[in-house]
């Protein structure tokens, strides 16, 4: 029976550990798919060990893009690094975003992983939901020959629902989230991509323990017709070195390696 409840580690890529610790929970049936973050140097071999598992039913290996916070691809901005998320959000109201520029940063992302992988990429959603954004929906608008292989294109995460907010605040940023994603589903449906969600997974990271409200919820059976995001891992200076959600990801991987099933 394929899986019913579809799990997607965010994040592959952005150290070594948390990319050994998310090709584990593949390995033993764990997580239905990954994200890739393919802007970093570590890339080429993370993406050979990611290769090195084989091919298998049911699991999925995406393209995670990236447009916050870490050195680009394509070309440095004025301080080295992508803005932050918040100034990406706020350039992004006004209008101010170069289309050319995130084209170009989107396409190396893009290469990069087939590159690495050898094909193109099962799904592509955001780190940060960044591809609700306007520009990126016309990159993905504007790429369908490039996307598409053997009459497929991949399928795109899709808007997150506020019915599985855990408590108050998840609720109030889910629904920023969904603000963000307004209209995104039916324009790239539009488009010919396939939509896969509601998106789900979201909890207050700060406070580790409260992913076991995301784990009572996969045992509930509740979200297994939604994508529900991860993010697992092992830590290293890397990651310590390039991201805040340090803690989380272990208590995350922990969680995950017990006994969840993700079959109905």
């Amino acid at each position: 029976m394929a899986p019913q409840i579809t799990v997607i580690a965010d994040d592959y890529g952005i150290s070594p550990s948390v990319s050994a610790a998310i090709r584990e929970l593949i390995r033993c049936d764990r997580l239905t798919g990954t994200g890739c973050m393919t802007l970093f140097p570590e890339w080429p071999e993370q993406a050979q060990l990611l290769r090195e598992l084989g091919p298998a039913p049911g699991i999925n290996i995406g393209l995670h893009l990236t447009l916050t916070d870490f050195a680009p691809l394509s070309r440095p901005s004025t301080d080295g690094n992508l803005p932050p998320l918040p100034r990406l959000l706020s350039a992004s109201l006004q209008r101010k975003l170069d289309q050319t520029m995130i084209d170009a940063e989107l396409d190396a992302q893009l290469e990069r992983f087939v590159d690495g992988m050898g094909r193109l990429p099962d799904f592509i959603d955001g780190h940060q939901h960044v591809h609700f954004l306007p520009v990126v929906r016309r990159w993905l608008e504007t790429r369908l020959h490039r996307l598409e292989h053997a009459g497929r294109l991949p399928w795109l995460r899709g808007a997150p629902s506020i019915r599985f907010a855990t408590d108050a605040r998840i609720k109030a940023k889910i629904a920023f989230v969904a603000l963000i994603a307004a209209g995104f589903n039916r324009r790239m449906a539009a488009a010919g991509f396939p939509i896969r969600g509601p998106l789900a997974g979201f909890y207050n990271w700060q406070r580790p323990g409260d992913f076991h409200k995301i784990v009572n919820q996969l045992e509930s059976g509740i979200l297994k017709n939604a994508i529900v995001m991860c993010h697992p891992g092992l830590i290293d200076e890397t990651l310590v070195g390039r991201d805040q959600m340090v803690q989380a990801r272990l208590v995350e991987f922990e969680a995950l390696r017990g006994d969840i099933s993700l079959r109905a």
